[in-house]
């Protein structure tokens, strides 16, 4: 695995298609309890996006880009046929894409930004170590 030095990109994918359609149907099964991403409840209150996701966002200094899954690159798409969504990935300079935080461990954060970037710095601090 490459060091955490050579992330160029985090990739965050929501488990929901974007456009007006696509977060309509998500609004609408979230409140019928049909729908959910734990990664949305990461980035978004209700209403909005969380403030305090920009300034974390702001804190990394990796560029952090955020997708639907009708947006994917066929490289992202590639990874998330295998891992699921929602999931964080991280690009490398050598275009390799790594896993850092998957479905399990987004639901563990219960919608929690202080505890999303815990499990991140730590994500990219094991890629480090390898």
């Amino acid at each position: 695995m490459p060091a955490a030095r050579d992330v160029t990109e985090l990739i965050g994918v929501y488990h929901a298609d974007g456009g007006a359609v696509g977060e309509a149907r998500y609004l609408i099964g979230k409140l019928l309890g049909t729908a959910h991403c734990a990664l949305c409840d990461v980035t978004h209150s209700p209403v909005r996006k969380k403030p305090e996701w920009d300034r974390m966002v702001a804190r990394l200094g990796i560029p952090f880009t955020m997708l639907h899954l009708n947006e994917l690159p066929r490289d992202v798409s590639e990874v998330v046929a295998s891992v699921s969504s929602p999931v964080v990935l991280a690009r490398t300079d050598d275009g390799t894409l790594a896993t850092l935080l998957d479905r399990t461990a987004l639901d563990a954060m219960r919608g929690s930004v202080s505890n999303f970037e815990a499990a991140l710095r730590a994500s990219l601090d094991s890629l480090r170590s390898q």
